[in-house]
């Protein structure tokens, strides 16, 4: 299988504010990420029926995600069936089926495995629906139209510039430190599944960020694993990464020796990790280390309260909600989707147009004006 491993294009924020209108953006905002999960077709209006088709409910995020799209599109005025496919590739393809039966004029497809659904999307080509891929690119097809997702290889140099901020090597936007320790560190990797494209972006953004100074010595691997294939995690599983810690723990540092930093690609990895840290005997305080994370999931959101995690990658669903909702109805109104990057993400099959958001480094300094005053958690709930 071939992987698109180019770098992605940093997406400016005056450009992220340019098409998502106004009005959008405040339906989005009502679509708050704390948690309702119902699914399929509930209302709605006249406009027709889109398929929405999201991975997993074992996530919080694509909870919030599926609601925030499926709020949306409903005050648009469109009926929506919206899926969780529980990890299960076959359920995945049957529902995505399942709605092309049923008339749906557009799907917006978060995949499980982006190299799966060839064949069920030359159905939907064959029936002129248009096809959007929200977050993980579609792969090896040329039935995908357009793709909604963050600028993931920026979020990788986040989650690294988060790590190296807790080392008291840089500012968070990745800004060297005057008279910085001199290190050694030691650093321990992770990376997410690798049959996610989003993966690929993350670990090397990451990895663009710390191979400088892996090169000079101030960060160590000890374990020398160190590509991507070494470091991976099926299906993001925080147990999946709880086991893989644990091992790292007895096999390089029962000499004494402590991990200094983790980088994780994802709150649910980070978790498994805390837990492998805690039941090898690590305690909050000094000496714990540095873990980062994305999604401002909210019990890691409560961890970097409590100094277990140190920072996430705040996405937010509602604004990413917002720019899938807005292609699926410029297409089915004739119009062109607006995107911002026509470049850098090749399924292997086509170059699909892109519009990429930005994203938000978060440790417990910000946590109020970031998620708080945003509106995307309250206080309540992350203190609760």
């Amino acid at each position: 299988m071939t992987i698109n491993r180019m770098k992605g294009n940093t997406v400016k924020k005056n450009v992220f504010f340019a098409v998502v209108a106004a009005g959008a953006l405040a339906v989005s905002m009502a679509a708050c990420s704390s948690g309702a999960t119902s699914t399929g077709t509930d209302g709605g209006g006249d406009k027709g029926l889109i398929g929405v088709a999201m991975p997993t409910k074992s996530s919080e995020r694509w909870i919030a995600d599926g609601n925030a799209v499926k709020s949306q599109l409903e005050e648009q005025g469109f009926t929506v069936d919206l899926q969780y496919a529980e990890d299960d590739i076959p359920m995945q393809v049957s529902q995505i089926e399942n709605m092309i039966t049923k008339g749906a004029e557009a799907l917006i497809v978060a995949s499980i495995d982006g190299t799966t659904l060839t064949s069920v999307l030359q159905d939907a080509a064959d029936a002129d629906i248009p096809v959007i891929a929200y977050d993980r690119l579609i792969r090896d097809t040329e039935n995908v139209d357009y793709y909604a997702s963050f600028d993931n290889f920026k979020v990788g140099q986040q989650q690294a510039w988060s790590v190296l901020n807790g080392l008291g090597l840089a500012e968070l936007d990745g800004t060297p430190i005057e008279g910085a320790p001199a290190g050694p560190f030691n650093l321990e990797l992770f990376a997410g599944s690798l049959d996610d494209n989003n993966a690929f972006f993350f670990f090397n953004g990451a990895m663009d960020a710390f191979q400088p100074l892996i090169d000079d010595g101030v960060l160590v691997v000890k374990s020398n694993q160190t590509d991507i294939e070494q470091v991976a995690t099926l299906r993001w599983a925080g147990e999946e990464a709880q086991a893989r810690m644990e091992d790292l723990l007895t096999a390089q540092y029962s000499d004494g020796t402590v991990v200094n930093a983790i980088l994780s690609p994802y709150d649910g990895i980070s978790r498994g990790i805390i837990s492998a840290l805690e039941g090898s005997g690590y305690s909050v305080g000094d000496g714990w280390p540095i873990i980062s994370g994305q999604d401002a999931e909210i019990d890691s959101v409560k961890a970097i309260n409590s100094g277990e995690q140190y920072g996430t990658i705040f996405k937010d669903t509602r604004e990413l909600a917002s720019v899938a909702v807005n292609m699926a109805v410029a297409l089915l109104n004739g119009e062109t989707p607006e995107t911002n990057n026509s470049e850098d993400y090749d399924n292997g099959v086509k170059t699909v147009p892109s519009f990429l958001l930005d994203s938000t480094i978060v440790v417990k300094d910000n946590i109020p004006a970031v998620l708080i005053d945003s509106g995307y958690w309250t206080e309540a709930e992350i203190n609760g």
